[in-house]
């Protein structure tokens, strides 16, 4: 029986990444995220290139029914799965009281929702002789209170807590979920400006998309529970961790609100940031 890796945001930079990476192992791979055009350009390229079955399917994960419309979809044609990657995710970036309600909405129906759900639907969908492995996107930013980031950390949070809550719940029935906590990675260019915006650290502690695309695989597969990639970043998480959080909270909201109006130009009306992965 033939069964796929589901990738979410799958044109996406970290997306893409992941389905050249699953690809490159020989695995068949169904594509989800917005566009329909993105989506089978990508999925041209992937059989070319590594000579695997692509299937795509153009979804606002944000929205319930055309996520119950997915899962039609797949029930219809009898869809199996080995590997879940919950890329999705969005940030609107910028002081609370600033963002717009629906901005806080589509962040928490897209990254906490959707991927709930999805990964939920996957467990009744997995192809029965094959382990399961699932990766959570969560983020650096999952360890600490960010100010400026506040509703993408939490979900990020919330993510994190999750991942490692259903791992304990699933590892007896042959099934594994990773969550993979990256630092800034130049998917965007919103991505990139906040990089930038960090200065010195932001370039340190920044790494290739395709290497943390490579190396997550691996550890998926290894049963790890968390992934943060690059030396630098997990000496940076061990050391926040000796810090009280509603401290940190407060030279995190010194160094982003600073790194926030240089990537904007303005202290007063700061426009958002938006960066997917």
């Amino acid at each position: 029986m033939k069964s796929y890796v589901f990738i979410t945001g799958a044109t996406g930079g970290l997306g893409q990444a992941f389905a050249a990476e699953c690809a490159a192992r020989g695995w068949d791979l169904f594509l989800t995220d917005l566009s329909d055009d993105a989506l089978t350009c990508a999925a041209q390229g992937l059989e070319r290139l590594h000579n695997v079955y692509t299937r795509t399917y153009a979804c606002d994960l944000t929205d319930a029914a055309a996520r119950e419309a997915l899962w039609r979809y797949v029930a219809r044609r009898g869809l199996r799965f080995h590997t879940l990657l919950n890329v999705a995710g969005i940030d609107y970036q910028g002081p609370f009281e600033e963002r717009r309600p629906e901005e806080l909405q589509t962040i928490v129906r897209l990254n906490v929702e959707s991927t709930v759900e999805i990964t939920r639907r996957v467990l009744a969908y997995r192809d029965p002789v094959r382990a399961l492995h699932i990766v959570n996107v969560c983020s650096l930013a999952a360890f600490y209170p960010m100010p400026v980031k506040a509703v993408y950390a939490a979900s990020k949070r919330f993510l994190l807590d999750w991942s490692l809550a259903l791992d304990a719940e699933l590892r007896d029935q042959n099934a594994t979920v990773t969550a993979l906590c990256p630092a800034g990675m130049p998917t965007t260019p919103g991505c990139i400006r906040s990089i930038e915006a960090q200065g010195v650290m932001g370039r340190w502690t920044t790494m290739n998309t395709g290497d943390v695309a490579a190396r997550t695989v691996d550890h998926a597969l290894a049963g790890h529970r968390v992934f943060i990639p690059g030396a630098l970043n997990r000496v940076l998480r061990g050391l926040g961790a000796l810090v009280p959080r509603h401290i940190l909270a407060l030279m995190i909201n010194r160094r982003w609100a600073e790194a926030h109006r240089k990537s904007h130009g303005t202290v007063g009306a700061l426009a958002p940031s938006v960066s997917l992965h």
